[in-house]
């Protein structure tokens, strides 16, 4: 058997972070919270868990999550969100896993998302495949602000586990449009200095692919108002990213 450590990225989240802790205290040899300068109750939710808990400056999304995974005391490690839990298969399939000693570099498994209350099980948002366990040693995050994955070196072994990560994702729709023009402010900056382009052809026909994909081809419309909705964000997004993409360039006189 080798140790295991959590890390989990925090800013404002007691009304998320007991929640996953909970899912992780017995499976994990410690717990790093890297947070990032919460104003509410984190910090003391976090201590009655007995986390090793580090403040520090949000840095970015890429960069916060990299900054948290060299504070692990050990080389295999799982990274979560405060709104993520691991169910109950999973949890068993993480265990078993750590009794086997860790015999793969990274481990990929399902994320199943609850969208104001409901579980959204089709469309792009399931079954949304996350590799969120790795041995340090042979990768890290990387992906594109606010979009981060975890991304291993060449020749590494995968395996995927079975089971979902919980992603309590929004508890409003409210909540869920004051996020979207955040993350797609950060994300068309990100774009910009990767050297990414928009033009009038991803504005008009990307929002329309995603919508048809996700709620088509993706069969979204199973899961009902929820799943439409999902999908008409996703075009939403997709336009608004484009569109500030479009403004940027615009506005640096970039080509």
């Amino acid at each position: 058997m080798k140790p295991l450590s959590v890390v989990i990225i925090t800013f404002n989240e007691e009304k998320n972070i007991a929640r996953c802790l909970e899912s992780v205290k017995d499976i994990a040899d410690e717990i790093v919270v890297v947070d990032s300068l919460s104003q509410d109750f984190t910090k003391g939710i976090c201590r009655q868990y007995g986390v090793r808990f580090i403040e520090q400056p949000f840095l970015g999304y890429i960069e916060q999550k990299n900054f948290a995974l060299q504070q692990a005391k050990y080389d295999h490690v799982l990274s979560l969100d405060a709104d993520e839990a691991l169910d109950e298969t999973l949890y068993n399939a993480i265990s078993a896993a750590k009794e086997e000693g860790f015999p793969y570099d990274g481990y990929t498994m399902n994320r199943c998302a609850n969208y104001c209350g409901k579980w959204i099980r089709h469309g792009k948002w399931y079954p949304d495949r996350k590799l969120r366990i790795l041995n340090r040693q042979r990768g890290k995050w990387g992906g594109i602000n606010p979009h981060d994955k975890i991304e291993m070196d060449p020749e590494t072994s995968i395996c995927r586990l079975p089971g979902d990560i919980l992603h309590y994702t929004y508890y409003t729709i409210d909540e869920h449009i004051v996020q979207m023009n955040r993350f797609t402010t950060i994300q068309s900056e990100a774009m910009l200095k990767k050297g990414k382009r928009s033009t009038i052809f991803h504005v008009i026909f990307n929002p329309l692919a995603a919508f048809v994909t996700g709620y088509i081809f993706k069969r979204g419309f199973l899961d009902g108002v929820n799943g439409f909705l999902i999908a008409k964000s996703v075009a939403y997004q997709t336009l608004l990213k484009y569109v500030k993409l479009l403004q940027l360039q615009r506005k640096h006189n970039v080509t």
